[in-house]
């Protein structure tokens, strides 16, 4: 990596070329993020909680994707239909976490905007579907359940939760 042209003065760390948030507008970040977002490991230990979830888990991808796997429980809602489907489909008192394929998709992103339109409450399933199947949940095809073993760079191997 080359360093900077002569008389332009000293490097400048890339990282703090642009200086952090104060704490205060970083907690208020971060404390907002936590109301838009939810990740795979908390969406699976609130569908297994035994007084329930308290929550429903929305789908927002085509019929070929859901029946190629779908989180079980989930209800399948593509966002194109959101607008027309959503109030016979939802209870406007029950939160909503949606989800897409991964995190380089925003479909779960355009549907829970779709969502909030409509006055519905909703958080984002970070990871989407690829981070579910890939930390070792459950999940549905059209041909029935399956799981698959945990990838050691999403998720512990030998440990309940990862901790964080």
């Amino acid at each position: 990596m080359a360093g900077p042209a002569s008389g332009s003065g000293p490097a400048v760390n890339p990282v703090l070329r642009v200086a952090p948030a104060s704490p205060a507008a970083a907690a208020a970040y971060f404390g907002a993020s936590l109301t838009f977002h939810a990740d795979v490991s908390d969406v699976a230990a609130g569908l297994a909680a035994d007084e329930g979830p308290g929550f429903v888990v929305l789908d927002s991808r085509s019929a070929q994707s859901w029946d190629q796997g779908h989180i079980p429980g989930a209800v399948h809602l593509p966002t194109a239909l959101i607008a027309e489907q959503a109030e016979r489909l939802l209870d406007k008192s029950v939160p909503v976490v949606t989800y897409c394929w991964g995190p380089g998709c925003n479909g779960a992103t355009r549907a829970a905007l779709a969502l909030a339109e409509l006055g519905f409450q909703v958080k984002e399933m970070l990871g989407g579907f690829e981070y579910w199947a890939r930390e070792g949940f459950e999940f549905e095809t059209w041909q029935g359940r399956e799981r698959r073993a945990a990838d050691p760079l999403t998720a512990p191997v030998d440990a309940e939760d990862c901790g964080c």
